[in-house]
């Protein structure tokens, strides 16, 4: 049985002020493609489908084009919210869409929605859970709970996963939108400070894949099958040098998951340039690229370009951010970072340097020894 995995399509986004509504239109036709051409049998999405709780009609329209071309073909969907979703939006006519083979995950109150599906293989199952917070694993099994409530993400995932009664003998598939402990942020990307929202992969041990939404840069956490796809698009120039995919799930017996990624075709990529004005005006400097990417440009001139910004754009139309790389913006930098150093107290510089060391936020037991610590230090 084979599965499309995507993620994160944030349906009405903006970027640095343009609208990416045509570049979405056009990878979503791509993946319509895709799924076509490699005869998958459904496409999980996990999660972040809009960019705002309160979707824009124009959002809302291309995703209904979106499914119908999907239902149309005969691919069955799995889609759940992500944090930047509306839970009960993304609900509205699940009952419905079921008739066309279209699932999404209820509002979290306890239980995980649960679909079965047959193959050469026997039984698969696929659970779709929302994004879900501590306060919502909370409310929705008040008096419910024998221990304690769960005070983090991990705990609250936790919770909600062992709520679900897995059969191990058969093969299950979990589409999630959380941040598990290890992955690559990107800038397009938010964060919760300090790591609070981490997830340590260990809790999805019992599943065969993980299909994850949240991070934008396509990656594999703790185990291969534990996976973020990744955005269809990009989203932040921090993100200009990859390229953008989804994964190919291919659910063969029990243990034998095959995975690969089918590589997309942006309507506009996104690229950095660097370099003197008179050198990225030059027609030898573009003659060779599609001036009608994305592009931020870094000007290295010691003196500001008058009208730097619109003159530019008669080469590049779609210049979406320019700045200045020269003696007095380094010099401002190294003020701004001394200022921000001198306004941070010891604990967080000392927070900050574990983190860099171990690529993983101190607990808050380890918080709370080194803020005694530090306490301590200070009254010698």
């Amino acid at each position: 049985m084979k599965f499309l995995h995507i993620s994160d399509l944030h349906i009405g986004k903006r970027v640095n002020e343009f609208s990416m509504i045509e570049d979405q239109r056009h990878i979503l036709g791509q993946i319509l493609q895709i799924a076509k051409t490699e005869q998958a049998d459904a496409v999980l999405i996990a999660g972040d489908i809009y960019d705002k709780p309160v979707p824009s009609a124009e959002a809302v329209q291309m995703f209904d084009w979106f499914l119908t071309g999907l239902a149309d073909q005969g691919r069955a969907v799995f889609a759940v919210s992500g944090n930047h979703d509306s839970p009960e939006r993304i609900a509205f006519g699940a009952q419905l869409m079921r008739g066309r083979g279209v699932y999404v995950s209820p509002v979290y109150e306890g239980e995980t929605a649960r679909i079965g599906l047959t193959d050469a293989w026997g039984e698969l199952c696929v659970w779709l859970l929302p994004f879900v917070k501590p306060a919502t694993v909370r409310h929705a099994l008040e008096g419910k709970l024998e221990g304690e409530p769960p005070e983090s993400y991990q705990e609250a995932v936790k919770i909600a996963v062992d709520r679900m009664e897995i059969d191990e003998n058969k093969r299950n598939i979990l589409v999630a939108h959380q941040f598990v402990t290890g992955a690559g942020r990107c800038d397009s990307e938010e964060a919760v400070v300090g790591g609070l929202d981490n997830v340590d992969a260990e809790v999805f041990d019992r599943f065969d894949y993980v299909a994850l939404g949240h991070i934008h840069s396509p990656q594999s956490v703790g185990r291969e099958t534990v996976r973020y796809c990744g955005t269809p698009l990009k989203y932040s120039f921090s993100e200009a040098e990859q390229e953008k995919s989804v994964t190919l799930v291919e659910m063969r017996e029990k243990g034998q998951v095959l995975l690969s990624a089918v590589p997309l075709a942006p309507l506009h990529d996104m690229r950095k340039i660097r370099g003197l004005y008179q050198e990225v005006m030059s027609k030898t400097f573009y003659q060779d690229m599609d001036r009608e990417d994305y592009v931020q440009i870094t000007l290295t001139d010691e003196e500001d370009i008058p009208d730097g910004l619109q003159r530019l754009r008669t080469v590049y139309p779609n210049l979406m951010r320019l700045s200045y790389d020269n003696s007095r913006t380094r010099q401002d930098r190294e003020v701004e970072s001394a200022e921000e150093i001198e306004q941070k107290s010891e604990i967080q510089l000392f927070a900050e340097f574990y983190e860099l060391q171990n690529n993983q936020p101190m607990s808050p037991e380890q918080r709370e020894y080194m803020e005694k610590t530090i306490e301590g230090l200070k009254e010698l």
